[in-house]
């Protein structure tokens, strides 16, 4: 199957699926506490953002790239939208909430896809369970992304505590020691 087929049958199917460039796969079903979260993260990106043509999105709305199609958890876009638009065209920064079954893929997967994004500009992953966010920045004289320090982004919903705290370490998973 390609991004094309995939699209074709999207409107058709029940359930969502992302593309990964090879099938399709199901999107997981979330729980109370990630919906609390990414509910709590577009509603403070929507403040922070009023009156700024830029505006937060996510997560029914798909961005594509170089053969996938993803659905994240939020995301951020300047770009003139209908409102009937099913695809963000460019958008500027991407978040997801990782942890679980998918944190292969958003640790390594994704970030590749992203990098041949131009428009991304930062990734934002956030940890479920210990709040840790990570921020991947693309460099200004660069068409790549590294590694930046987080900004202060408090997701209410998800557990925080005051002082700094060191994570607890990544289950081990089936691509271990890559999620790292």
């Amino acid at each position: 199957m390609n991004l094309t087929e995939f699209l074709a049958r999207e409107g058709r199917q029940e359930l969502r699926f992302e593309f990964d460039g090879f099938q399709s796969v199901a999107m997981t079903g979330g729980t109370f506490a990630h919906d609390r979260i990414t509910f709590n993260m577009r509603k403070a990106l929507d403040l922070r953002l009023g009156g700024k043509p830029c505006r937060p999105a996510g997560p029914l709305v798909k961005f594509l790239t170089r053969g996938t199609a993803r659905y994240p958890d939020g995301l951020v876009t300047c770009s003139s939208l209908k409102p009937d638009v099913k695809v963000i065209d460019r958008p500027l920064v991407v978040f997801d909430l990782i942890g679980g079954d998918t944190e292969c893929t958003d640790r390594i997967e994704k970030v590749r896809e992203y990098l041949a994004v131009v428009s991304i500009k930062r990734y934002v992953r956030a940890r479920r369970v210990t709040s840790l966010l990570a921020m991947i920045k693309r460099a200004m004289t660069a068409a790549n992304l590294t590694p930046a320090p987080a900004a202060n982004l408090h997701l209410a919903g998800a557990r925080s505590s005051p002082q700094p705290r060191r994570p607890t370490p990544p289950q081990r998973t089936a691509c271990w020691p890559w999620c790292r």
